[in-house]
């Protein structure tokens, strides 16, 4: 397991809050579709990634960063779904609901696709 460092809890708060900042000010500014291309940036995962590549072990480090990437697939697959889905329900039961609706779409698409994968 790897241990929990300042230095990669800063870079998910910089990253992380930094790509969500951008992409209100960027839909804010020049619309939500190009804003919506930003708050996809997977500035967690590239956190995540070089936190835990800076291990030690190389080979552990390796391991995780596989692990790591997979989850991220799985993450990346089920968001893409959510947002479908998300633009669909919204308009249909409007905005709070929408989006509580979505986030259970989300969750149980993602435990899906980790179910069928076996990851």
């Amino acid at each position: 397991m790897q241990e929990i460092t300042f230095l990669g809890v800063l870079l998910r708060f910089v990253l992380g809050g930094g790509s969500v900042a951008a992409a209100y000010l960027l839909g804010k500014k020049v619309g939500g579709r190009f804003g919506g291309i930003f708050a996809a940036f997977p500035g967690v995962f590239l956190a995540s990634v070089i936190s835990v590549g800076a291990g030690k072990n190389l080979h552990l480090a390796n391991h995780l960063v596989l692990q790591v990437s997979k989850g991220a697939l799985v993450g990346m697959v089920a968001n893409i779904i959510a947002c479908l889905v998300a633009g669909w329900l919204i308009l249909r039961t409007g905005y709070k609901k929408g989006l509580v609706y979505t986030f259970f779409v989300w969750a149980f698409t993602g435990a899906a696709i980790i179910a069928a994968l076996r990851f």
